[in-house]
């Protein structure tokens, strides 16, 4: 931890003070993977962290495929943080720069990613987006490995961001399935098996949840009806204890 926070506070040039206890390293060492641009490291920095953010993901209980009960069909649906499943791939709710988030701690399912991932994440996104050479639009989505996530790869999209107070348009709720569409068109092109979605836009960017709930499964199950597919299983990650209440009476209550 001590070299980790030691190189980034020297990458800054700047005088900050490590604390003792292990739990305070952790959190200063996340502040300073959240606000460093992308650019060069060391490979020593990356074995170190790797080493590290390998650890922290195996001291958690991973979840995999089969362990996830309540199915329907080639749906699922799982309550947990996203960032202890063993998929092919988990989609990041991101913003239009796509580098992560750069607010120190911040809760958002991007930072939390992005924090799990390593700073290698940063660096490839970073890539994608000097070759795209501009913002990525909402509704479409870009694929990149997951680094020390128990997951291969992560898929993000950019959903709609709804002003506070305000209603979704049919557009906005257009642009939403679009991001589903994108995320499972990328998965496919990449002969996926499985994948779990966030609840897209539905925090900071204030889609209601009961609306992105249903344009999530409906886009979902018009999509494998429709196509020919690699996806053995689409999850439906939700959090919170509304969302789960929500995806399951739309999976389920008919049953």
């Amino acid at each position: 931890m001590d070299f980790l926070i030691e190189y980034l506070i020297d990458e800054r040039n700047e005088r900050i003070d490590i604390p003792n206890s292990l739990n305070d390293k952790k959190t200063l060492f996340r502040s300073l993977m959240n606000v460093r641009p992308p650019r060069e490291v060391s490979n020593e920095f990356l074995q170190v962290q790797d080493e590290f953010l390998t650890n922290e993901t195996l001291n958690k209980k991973l979840t995999s495929v089969d362990e996830i009960y309540e199915v329907k069909g080639k749906l699922a649906l799982w309550q947990g943080d996203i960032v202890t499943l063993k998929v092919d791939a988990i989609v990041n709710a991101a913003n239009s720069k796509l580098l992560g988030c750069f607010i120190p701690m911040h809760n958002c399912i991007d930072n939390i990613i992005h924090s799990s991932a390593g700073i290698q994440l940063r660096e490839e996104c970073n890539k994608i987006m000097q070759t795209q050479g501009r913002d990525e639009e909402v509704g479409k989505a870009k694929i990149t490995s997951a680094y020390n996530l128990p997951s291969k790869y992560v898929i993000h999209t950019v959903g709609p961001s709804i002003p506070q107070g305000f209603e979704p348009s049919g557009e906005d709720c257009e642009k939403l399935a679009g991001c589903y569409r994108s995320c499972l068109e990328i998965a496919d092109a990449n002969e996926l098996k499985s994948i779990a979605f966030c609840s897209i836009s539905t925090g900071v960017f204030n889609f209601p949840q009961d609306i992105a709930a249903k344009i999530a499964i409906k886009t979902v199950e018009e999509y494998l009806n429709e196509n020919e597919t690699t996806l053995e299983k689409v999850i439906f990650d939700v959090f919170s204890d509304r969302s789960y209440l929500i995806y399951k009476d739309l999976l389920f209550g008919d049953m």
